[in-house]
């Protein structure tokens, strides 16, 4: 196995590259770190690239089987100094992986007889988009679509806080047009949170194929989505802040409809 020292190594240079979304685009390839998330994105059939092992840490992992699934071939070893320089988290296991991204198509998404749809406009933050995936994955919703996005989906920091949850999950990127088209095709009725909105989220009926549009923290949706949502519903808010975090709202609104739906 092939073992790097040197921080100056062009292998290290490329991870410390892949921090960007330009560069993740010109080379076709995402960085994963962490045990756990690797092999989730194995079970969901990404293709990985490279593996890099610390083996001073990945000693210590939860997952100490994982490596025996990997080909030997992709593995990598490197020092403890070099892994530090090139992790993206605290408390990592000293595996990271370099792996090829999918293409998130609507097209692509395999839907149930009565699908339960989150719809994130313009995410900013990809501490939110991951907190969502998170959601989606504990609620078993049918998809996650993000229109016209600012932020890029595998962005370390989103792969990070969804803890593996965007390979979980299924997901679709497109624009606010595209997705309506598609949703209307499919009879998915959407509902759109806005503060201002007339109907409470949990006197809604979220039993047939639903969406819900959820905006960002500092515009809410444009009026794009307030114009074209078969509904506007809103969450209580009854201290002195008007707004909750997207990730929170969006949890409680899918929550809601799992419970109506018996889940």
């Amino acid at each position: 196995m092939e073992h790097i020292t040197s921080l100056q190594n062009p292998r290290v240079k490329q991870i410390v590259q892949l921090s960007k979304a330009r560069e993740r685009k010109e080379q076709g390839l995402v960085v994963v770190e962490g045990a756990r998330e690797i092999g989730l994105a194995l079970e969901a059939g990404y293709e990985l690239q490279v593996v890099y092992v610390c083996p001073e840490i990945y000693a210590k992992s939860d997952y100490p089987n994982l490596l025996n699934q990997i080909d030997p071939s992709l593995k990598i070893a490197i020092s403890q100094t070099v892994f530090e320089k090139v992790a993206y988290r605290e408390g990592s296991d000293g595996l990271l992986a370099l792996i090829k991204p999918k293409n998130h198509s609507l097209e692509q998404l395999k839907m149930s007889v009565k699908p339960f749809i989150i719809v994130l406009e313009s995410v900013e933050k990809p501490g939110n988009l991951g907190a969502v995936l998170r959601t989606a994955d504990a609620a078993s919703v049918d998809a996650v679509v993000i229109c016209d996005p600012t932020t890029d989906l595998y962005n370390p920091n989103a792969i990070r806080s969804s803890v593996g949850c965007l390979f979980t999950v299924q997901v679709a990127v497109c624009s606010s047009k595209e997705c309506l088209d598609w949703m209307k095709t499919h009879k998915i009725q959407s509902f759109a949170a806005e503060l201002q909105a007339s109907e409470w989220y949990h006197e809604c009926d979220f039993n047939g194929p639903s969406a819900v549009i959820m905006g960002t923290e500092a515009d809410g949706l444009t009026p794009f989505w307030l114009q074209h949502a078969d509904k506007r519903i809103k969450i209580p808010m009854r201290g002195v802040i008007d707004s909750l975090n997207v990730s929170v709202s969006t949890a409680v609104l899918t929550f809601e409809a799992m419970r109506q739906r018996g889940f």
